[in-house]
């Protein structure tokens, strides 16, 4: 599948740990901004935050393996594994400090790797993700919303949901508050590279890892001893229907500097749905 063309962003495969990871490239400086993509997505979900911010920042777009364009192997879909890839990749291009956007599993491994190395990372804008100290208590009420993880995970389901196209163009169109927010085009980016096999099985991987060896230790308190440090701001659109408002609760005890703010009318991607208020945000934020 070819790369969907962008102005001004150029391409490059960097390898780490192992395995080719592709960057997606925008702008110059010495001021470089790192984003990092959820799923059903690869970089191109950054398709119009990169050119908003290229004009003061070296904005770099990375897909997470099993992704885009990198690598998808079988294994290692544990997320503070792909946090350790998001910092090798860093390692190779030479990059210690960045400023940092992430989306669902990106913002989850973004804020992972705010707690673990926060000497590389000057300042985090997250969207639509709950942060590492959610409760059980929380999430039970909610557990129905995330169903479609059961679907994903479930034996060659999930995979021959992806495959077939049909699921992810679905999900897309059905997470927002006005379809009309997507043309045929990008939805085709997104449904046609995880309908490639080894990206259909890396999707699954994530979501099994996930919820067979991940969320309990979470639920659990794995990271009640983690403060965050970073300069955090959240963007959370409220007609989300997967992760309720409920479960952003938590991290008040855990951060130094951090701020939610709610944007009602908009659903889960809302980098796509609302791309001119996240870049307004991003510029501010970021100075």
């Amino acid at each position: 599948m070819d790369l969907p063309a962008v102005d001004g962003v150029s391409h490059r495969w960097v390898q780490a740990r192992g395995l080719k990871f592709h960057v997606a490239e925008a702008g110059s400086g010495e001021d470089p901004v790192l984003l990092l993509h959820g799923w059903p997505q690869c970089w191109y979900e950054w398709r119009n935050l990169m050119p908003a911010l290229a004009d003061r920042h070296r904005v770099l777009a990375m897909d997470l393996r099993g992704f885009g364009w990198s690598d998808a192997p079988r294994r290692g879909y544990e997320k503070e594994n792909l946090a350790s890839d998001v910092l090798a990749v860093l390692d190779e291009l030479g990059i210690e400090r960045v400023k940092l956007v992430g989306h669902d599993w990106g913002g989850w491994v973004g804020f992972l790797l705010c707690l673990r190395a926060p000497e590389r990372f000057d300042r985090y804008l997250a969207l639509n993700i709950p942060t590492p100290w959610v409760s059980m208590r929380k999430t039970l009420p909610h557990a129905w919303r995330l169903l479609y993880q059961q679907l994903i995970l479930a034996p060659w389901i999930g995979y021959l949901a992806h495959r077939r196209k049909r699921f992810v163009r679905a999900v897309l169109r059905g997470a927002g508050t006005d379809p009309g927010f997507w043309d045929e085009r990008t939805l085709a980016v997104f449904a046609d590279n995880l309908a490639e096999p080894d990206r259909a099985r890396a999707a699954v991987q994530m979501y099994r890892v996930f919820n067979l060896r991940e969320l309990r230790p979470i639920l659990r308190g794995r990271y009640a001893d983690k403060r965050l440090t970073v300069p955090t701001r959240m963007l959370f659109g409220t007609e989300d229907r997967a992760i309720h408002t409920d479960l952003l609760s938590g991290w008040e005890d855990h951060a130094d500097d951090m701020e939610v703010e709610y944007v009602p009318g908009c659903g889960h991607f809302i980098a796509d749905e609302r791309p001119d208020l996240v870049a307004e945000r991003a510029r501010a934020f970021f100075g």
